[in-house]
C-alpha cells in the first residue's frame, strides 16, 4: 500500500511563504494555486504567518495582497537548511 505524504505545518509554511517571495506581491488566489490549498487552510495559515510576522497584508479597498518579510525570507533560507540535511540522511520533513 502506498504511503500517503502529508505535509507539515513548516512545509505548508515554506510553500505559501515561496509562493508569495515568487511576486513581489501576491494575491490570495495566487498563494492558494502555487501552494495547493484549500481557501479555509489558507486563510488560516496566511493568519499565523501574518501574526507571526512573517507576511505582511495589504489592503487597498477590497483588493488584499500580501507580501514577504525579512523574517519571512530568513524562516525560508533556515528551512531550506532543515530541508537539504533531512534530504542527506534520508528522512522526511
Amino acid at each position: 500500500m502506498p504511503e500517503t505524504a502529508y505535509r507539515s505545518k513548516a512545509r505548508i509554511f515554506a510553500d505559501i511563504l515561496r509562493a508569495i517571495a515568487a511576486d513581489r506581491e501576491t494575491k490570495p488566489t495566487h498563494v492558494l494555486y502555487k501552494a495547493n490549498l484549500s481557501y479555509d487552510r489558507l486563510t488560516k495559515y496566511l493568519g499565523m504567518l501574518e501574526a507571526n510576522g512573517l507576511i505582511s497584508k495589504n489592503s487597498e479597498g477590497e483588493k488584499t495582497s500580501y507580501s514577504i518579510t525579512d523574517k519571512g525570507r530568513y524562516f525560508l533560507q533556515e528551512f531550506r537548511k532543515v530541508e537539504d540535511f533531512t534530504t542527506a540522511f534520508g528522512l522526511k520533513l
